[in-house]
């Protein structure tokens, strides 16, 4: 008996974090969305650092151009004139000439994160001095400009971000990628961030002033950094600024074409979390239930108890998954592959303690302790 404790307190903390994910979710869906009084719109520069031709590139892109916004600035970059994304971006400035947009290719790379290089050269052709950094594969509804941008006249917000919600452009591996958003990394850090130890910036929208940039040294210090977004997060707290998550919930295209790529995106991920935060990486191993109560009713010959234990648990997963859901509007078409999505997540965590190698983009790149990176051999 004494040996199952341990087991049993972790299925125990499991289920207080899942509850505590519920009422994360509600507690978020009731905060107000931001807006500035109109005529109090300062005005904005978009950077899109772009890398590639993913689906939906075209539509993700217009829909940052077609804001309730009275003056914006697009500016989308590449490393090569070769890349595929040009294609996407040229025919965006094609149909929208009466949009200000800049399109900058620049192949000139400083350290390991392209995606920093890019924003840096990008720099060059921006025009305002409140900046809004967005992924490319995002997408957003006409409102989002102002939601992000009011809440910068508070002088103690350094950057505004925002959490985002996966939406999968098909197929199963796409599918269980938008899962593994939907319903772990976003129920898991609207709990952190109620419980005041989430703290998180993230690439879906970084809105700042020019100004609290050029305080923190630029992009410069992010240069070999392989969570960029989150180190730009720190280094605002750092000179004294606070970090705001909006209650706005940006769209994530999910394009997964193969498990081999899906495995790759979710390591580079997991490595970057434990890397960020190893020790409460350690201990988000309560944030899989469904593979704790599984490898204990294995151990136990699968016996009545344990199984019973795996039955409620898993129950339980998909109550909160449902309730996540109807509370911050996410699809729950496939929501039975719930279990499935677990398990690859579980594979996740555990393979993370054993990686320093990281696929990202068309770089192997190798990771430090402290998350810093360098282009492998």
């Amino acid at each position: 008996m004494g040996s199952a404790l341990p087991i049993v307190a972790v299925v125990l903390a499991s289920w207080l974090c899942l509850g505590g994910q519920v009422l994360a979710a509600l507690r978020f869906a009731r905060r107000p969305l931001a807006g500035a009084e109109t005529g109090k719109q300062p005005p904005v520069s978009i950077l899109k650092p772009l890398h590639g031709a993913e689906p939906g590139l075209y539509e993700n892109l217009r829909s940052f151009v077609e804001q309730d916004y009275p003056s914006v600035q697009i500016v989308l970059g590449v490393n090569s004139p070769q890349d595929a994304a040009l294609e996407a971006a040229r025919v965006l400035i094609r149909d929208v000439p009466e949009t200000d947009i800049a399109l900058v290719v620049d192949s000139h790379i400083r350290g390991s994160n392209q995606k920093v290089s890019n924003l840096e050269n990008m720099l060059t052709a921006v025009q305002h001095d409140t900046l809004v950094l967005a992924d490319s594969d995002m997408r957003v509804d006409r409102g989002y400009l102002d939601a992000v941008t009011a809440p910068l006249r508070d002088s103690r917000i350094g950057v505004v971000t925002c959490l985002y919600k996966g939406v999968s452009t098909g197929g199963l591996w796409s599918d269980l990628g938008a899962l593994q958003i939907n319903f772990a990394f976003l129920p898991n850090a609207l709990l952190a961030d109620a419980l005041g130890i989430g703290g998180g910036c993230f690439g879906a929208t970084i809105a700042l002033t020019r100004a609290t940039l050029g305080r923190i040294g630029g992009f410069a210090p992010f240069r070999d950094e392989l969570a960029d977004d989150h180190r730009l997060g720190d280094a605002i707290r750092a000179v004294g600024l606070d970090v705001m998550l909006s209650r706005y919930l940006v769209e994530d295209l999910v394009y997964e074409p193969s498990f081999a790529a899906l495995w790759r995106h979710e390591l580079r991920w997991a490595r970057t979390m434990r890397g960020l935060a190893p020790i409460g990486y350690v201990g988000s191993v309560a944030t899989h239930p469904l593979a704790i109560t599984f490898f204990a009713a294995a151990a136990s010959g699968f016996a009545a108890g344990a199984c019973l234990l795996f039955a409620v648990t898993l129950l339980l997963r998909w109550a909160a998954a449902g309730a996540v859901a109807r509370a911050l509007g996410l699809s729950t078409t496939r929501l039975w592959l719930l279990p499935l999505r677990d398990g690859l997540s579980f594979s996740v965590f555990v393979a993370s303690f054993f990686v320093r190698r990281v696929r990202w983009r068309d770089l192997s790149l190798d990771v430090a302790p402290n998350g810093r990176m360098t282009v492998a051999d």
